[in-house]
């Protein structure tokens, strides 16, 4: 009965997950008649791909493009910053270490919309504004959270490692690039999933800073095709399933990565 119990729980709880999802494929695939003829969780018959061309035919690639820039960009800078701030916080000693990083990680308890006017208008006085640099500077030099993740991990390896590594005579550079690094493939794997998954999901920053076509994002540009007369919803699922797509494929593939970063935020 326990074992009953359980797997309906979880057939709900998938149900409930999965539905959305599917409703936005359904969708994307129905003509504007068949929308309107038939309930939102049935398929149009015959499904239809005209929605997809339509967007596909417009700006939205375009957009994409920018997604895809602006993601590998911000895990560059993630995967570069965070390793040196984690490596200090872990490994370098200095007065202040532990206060100031734990002042740091304290910043993760503030909303991010807490953040957003002062840093917008950060970005105006910089004359940041609808350019790349205003859309990438606040969030390429590392967040809170991976500089915590690295940070953990690099204090689980060995301390003898590095011991050893100073008597041979390497410097601090020496022992991160060829010892640290090395042995951090995992993590970095796992921040490099993370980053890319919120990078490319990311939607108020972007919404704020640019307003032009040059460095708009899918998120973005899937908000704007709901206009001020009229939701053309066909049109909108077709932009969500497409934007949907890779992070998909990123989940099903990386998906113990993702797991992983729960683990290893606790080791010791």
């Amino acid at each position: 009965m326990k074992r009953t119990l359980l797997y309906a729980v979880l057939i709900v709880g998938v149900f409930v997950s999965v539905f959305p999802y599917l409703l936005v494929v359904l969708t994307a695939l129905k003509t504007g008649v068949q929308l309107s003829t038939t309930q939102p969780w049935e398929p149009g018959l015959p499904p239809t791909t005209a929605n997809l061309e339509r967007i596909l035919a417009g700006d939205f690639p375009r957009a994409l493009l920018n997604t895809v820039l602006m993601t590998a960009a911000l895990t560059a800078g993630q995967l570069v910053f965070t390793t040196f701030a984690a490596y200090a916080f872990a490994r370098l000693r200095f007065r202040g270490r532990e206060p100031l990083f734990w002042l740091y990680v304290a910043t993760m308890m503030v909303p991010s919309a807490v953040t957003v006017i002062p840093l917008f208008l950060i970005m105006r006085q910089l004359d940041l504004v609808n350019t790349w640099w205003g859309l990438l500077v606040p969030y390429l030099l590392g967040t809170p959270y991976g500089i915590f993740l690295m940070r953990q991990f690099f204090r689980g390896l060995p301390a003898g490692l590095e011991e050893a590594a100073r008597i041979d005579g390497a410097g601090s550079l020496t022992i991160l690039f060829r010892i640290m690094l090395p042995l951090c493939r995992p993590a970095l794997g796992t921040l490099a999933i993370i980053t890319v998954i919120s990078s490319w999901n990311s939607f108020l920053w972007p919404l704020i800073i640019t307003s032009g076509e040059e460095t708009k994002v899918a998120t973005v540009a899937i908000a704007t095709l709901k206009g001020g007369v009229g939701v053309d919803y066909n049109l909108l699922m077709a932009g969500g399933l497409i934007a949907l797509l890779p992070m998909i494929v990123i989940f099903i593939f990386f998906q113990r990565h993702i797991v992983r970063s729960v683990v290893l935020t606790g080791l010791k």
